[in-house]
């Protein structure tokens, strides 16, 4: 939700009181598993089904 709403790796690893290397790494790893190629096309997977909103 928080690469959806265009906040950068910084800006979530402040938010959630980890690293900005931890944060690249989980969205490494959800970019794998959902077969997406970048942040542009997560941040549409995840605008497509609802996750902005919350």
């Amino acid at each position: 939700r928080l690469v959806a709403k265009g906040l950068s790796y910084k800006q979530i690893a402040e938010r959630l009181v980890i690293s900005h290397r931890t944060v690249q790494n989980h969205v490494q790893n959800t970019l794998g598993k959902l077969q997406l190629h970048n942040r542009v096309e997560l941040v549409r997977y995840a605008i497509e089904r609802g996750l902005d909103d919350a």
